[in-house]
C-alpha cells in the first residue's frame, strides 16, 4: 500500500510527505472533528486502548474553553 499511495503522490504531483499514515491521521483527526465518537475510532483503527487513538486528538484553533466559563 505505502509505494502504491507514493506513486499516486508523485503523479499527482503533491506533497511529498502524504502517507499511507498520513491519510488515516487525516481520517482519524476528520471523523473526531465531525462527531465521530473516540471509541468507534478505536474500533474502526483497530487500536486495543483509548491512550493510542487519543493521539489523534488535536485542538482545533477555532475552538476555545473560554466559552464554558461564566463570567457572571
Amino acid at each position: 500500500m505505502h509505494r502504491v499511495i507514493k506513486g499516486v503522490v508523485h503523479r499527482a504531483g503533491v506533497n511529498p510527505q502524504i502517507s499511507a499514515h498520513w491519510l488515516r491521521h487525516a481520517h482519524a483527526s476528520h471523523s473526531l472533528k465531525h462527531g465521530a465518537s473516540i471509541e468507534l475510532l478505536m474500533k474502526s483503527l483497530g487500536h486495543s486502548s483509548l491512550d493510542l487513538t487519543s493521539r489523534y486528538l488535536h485542538i482545533d484553533a477555532n475552538q476555545c474553553t473560554s466559552k464554558f466559563l461564566n463570567m457572571d
